[in-house]
């Protein structure tokens, strides 16, 4: 699927206060989860739905309800989709999806691959996101049509034009999906590639519009995991398949998002199941 897809008219949408704020959330959100990060021993975490490898703790929910209530305070008519927190009207032509901490296992066991992710839809597509990483000082936000950024650097796919030629982001989590992750590593790995896994969908996809992955794909990934990093993929050059085809917004889908010189390849080592509903 090529990056080309349709930009909604928003002349009468407020796009620059809600992208300034995206990138105000997102930053005081991360910095609020570093005065947790540092506290977590002490820090209670729970499980989902009795999963041992799918955790949240009180600061996700805590990061989110801020987020939440700004978001709400500044543009009430919006809706919101959040990880923690739930929906409100998805039926909005602005809808926020939020992941609080993106990378929560990793957040609990002192790793430093997790952040801060908001991202916007306008009448269902992408529009503007922001993920704030604060264990590396970096902020990723992009906004269609005005270019994708780490803090003040312009965003580039990579150039490359065949798997072996950088690193390839993946990703299995979910019980639907996951029979495809070894047969795609193993294709990958027969022609050369080299992967890489940092427990963060987010990151991961950032990484693909800063051209430090060549691509990244995840047998299954929910819509606050990657709604603020596609954008910045759309606009530093790059590809996705049709996440959002089927009821992919609130139950997600096989996803792939890579440069455009290795994408046709990758497709074809996933093979049916990467948009299959």
């Amino acid at each position: 699927m090529n990056s080309n897809l349709p930009t909604p008219d928003t002349s009468d949408l407020d796009i620059d206060g809600r992208y300034a704020l995206a990138r105000r959330l997102a930053q005081d959100a991360a910095q609020q989860g570093m005065k947790y990060y540092a506290q977590r021993a002490s820090l209670v975490v729970d499980t989902k739905d009795g999963d041992m490898q799918n955790v949240v703790s009180i600061a996700d929910r805590e990061l989110e309800d801020f987020i939440r209530d700004e978001l709400k305070t500044a543009f009430p008519d919006d809706g919101f989709l959040g990880e923690e927190s739930g929906s409100a009207a998805l039926d909005a032509r602005c809808l926020w999806v939020i992941d609080p901490i993106d990378g929560t296992a990793c957040f609990v066991n002192g790793l430093h691959t997790w952040c801060v992710s908001v991202g916007l839809m306008i009448d269902g597509e992408p529009y503007l996101g922001a993920i704030a990483d604060p264990n590396h000082n970096e902020v990723f936000h992009g906004c269609l049509g005005r270019g994708a950024y780490v803090n003040d650097t312009p965003l580039h796919v990579s150039d490359a034009g065949h798997v072996r030629e950088g690193l390839m982001g993946v990703g299995t989590f979910y019980q639907q999906g996951k029979e495809h992750f070894l047969p795609f590593l193993s294709g990958l790995l027969d022609q050369g590639g080299v992967f890489y896994r940092n427990g963060s969908g987010a990151l991961m996809t950032a990484y693909v519009a800063a051209g430090r992955l060549i691509g990244y794909y995840e047998t299954r990934l929910k819509s606050w995991d990657c709604l603020a990093g596609l954008v910045l993929v759309r606009e530093a050059g790059g590809m996705r398949n049709d996440f959002f085809r089927g009821n992919g917004l609130l139950e997600g889908n096989a996803y792939l998002v890579a440069c455009p010189g290795v994408y046709q390849q990758l497709e074809e080592l996933i093979g049916p199941s990467l948009n299959a509903i």
